[in-house]
């Protein structure tokens, strides 16, 4: 029997991988993921790539760390659909923007800014970057249903860390300072590295992708004086995106 040849950054096979997969950037967190899983196992752990598999309502998932920003993600997604996966949620972190979201609240994107350059190279700017429709109300109604404070709407993506924080410093801050002034404008729940470029792979793969967040701090709150507290707990967000995915494993079969 000739032995499958293993996906060149993920070191994983046709066969390793579910249908279902949740993203995460931090390898440290998948552990936590898989512990929702029943018979979870690690496949591989590879760069920033560590990947788990088990099952959920009988159904065979995988959490797999992507690192930070687009390229890496990606990469992910890409060896991940190879292997068998075309159902992606996302969980994460991010930094409020609309001065509504506060530290520990959960925001659910339904779009997101392409300021970054992973999703150029798959489609051009005039493509839009959106999520899964049925995603995007599954992760509404499960943050929901956790009792989270939860907003949906559009995200900002950027490629960097540094640009949105320390933009002033920049040689190009004109254009930091400027842009991030309209995403404020027009209401953008965020800012995070990576649904934009997500969402396009998703696109150019003919996959389903949605992605859910834990607000750590608003920035823009912090600048206008409002109250809040660093909150870097992501237990609720990691619990929405797979009572999320349960409810994409249900939809699925009864729509069969």
């Amino acid at each position: 029997m000739q032995e499958l040849e293993k996906q060149f950054h993920l070191k994983c096979t046709e066969g390793d991988i579910g249908k279902y997969v949740i993203l995460a950037g931090d390898p440290g967190r998948i552990p936590a993921i898989g512990s929702y899983f029943d018979d979870a196992k690690q496949i591989s752990y590879n760069r920033e790539f560590n990947v788990y598999t088990g099952t959920l309502l009988g159904e065979k998932v995988t959490a797999c760390s992507t690192g930070i920003g687009g390229p890496s993600a990606a990469i992910a997604m890409e060896e991940l659909h190879n292997c068998g996966a075309d159902t992606f949620i996302r969980t994460g972190t991010c930094g409020g923007i609309d001065t509504d979201v506060q530290s520990g609240d959960i925001v659910v994107a339904t779009g997101a800014i392409r300021f970054e350059h992973t999703s150029v190279e798959y489609a051009p700017l005039e493509f839009p970057a959106v999520a899964d429709p049925d995603i995007v109300i599954a992760l509404r109604e499960a943050a929901r249903e956790l009792g989270c404070r939860t907003h949906t709407g559009v995200v900002q993506c950027k490629d960097s860390f540094y640009g949105q924080h320390s933009p002033g410093r920049m040689p190009v801050s004109y254009e930091l300072e400027q842009k991030w002034e309209a995403w404020r404008r027009l209401g953008v729940k965020a800012s995070e590295m990576e649904s934009a470029a997500l969402f396009i792979v998703a696109s150019a793969l003919h996959c389903r992708c949605g992605s859910c967040f834990h607000v750590i701090w608003n920035q823009e709150r912090e600048r206008e004086g409002l109250d809040q507290k660093m909150n870097e707990d992501t237990s609720k967000s990691v619990e929405t995106a797979v009572e999320g995915m349960k409810k994409i494993i249900l939809l699925d079969r009864n729509s069969k």
